[in-house]
């Protein structure tokens, strides 16, 4: 079942013709993925933090559908789900106002697990595994 995470859209969230700046729904998804952490229990301070691991993000994308105003309560969805031993997506669907509705964007982000000394890539943890699995479709 995909992670639900709710968030209003700030005036610093638009531009200058009042819609919501593109790269800023990269930044809201990347707050849901931070909740969905945070909600399957992990520590948010050690996994950032972490010296030795990174999983920094290695493609994003974003389709808009509707335009995206300042008091425009979201539900952003995500779904994780593994690529490779060492990588994984996170699909997004935005919506404004009801959720049966059709999303008003959709993101993507993928990410890869390194070794944040040497910069080689790692296989996931088991604690990230656990948290693909919760919120998999």
């Amino acid at each position: 079942m995909p992670f639900t995470y709710t968030r209003t859209v700030r005036f610093q969230d638009t531009d200058a013709a009042g819609v919501v700046y593109f790269a800023n729904v990269l930044a809201m998804c990347h707050e849901a993925y931070e909740a969905s952490l945070a909600a399957s229990g992990v520590n948010l301070r050690a996994f950032f933090g972490d010296r030795e691991v990174a999983f920094p993000i290695i493609h994003a994308s974003v389709d808009f559908y509707r335009p995206l105003f300042a008091g425009d309560v979201l539900t952003i969805q995500l779904t994780p789900a593994q690529v490779a031993g060492d990588e994984f997506e996170i699909a997004y669907q935005v919506f404004s106002g009801e959720v049966a509705g059709r999303s008003w964007a959709k993101a993507l982000t993928k990410h890869v697990c390194i070794d944040a000394v040497s910069r080689t890539k790692k296989q996931l943890s088991e604690d990230l595994m656990q948290w693909m699995r919760q919120f998999e479709s």
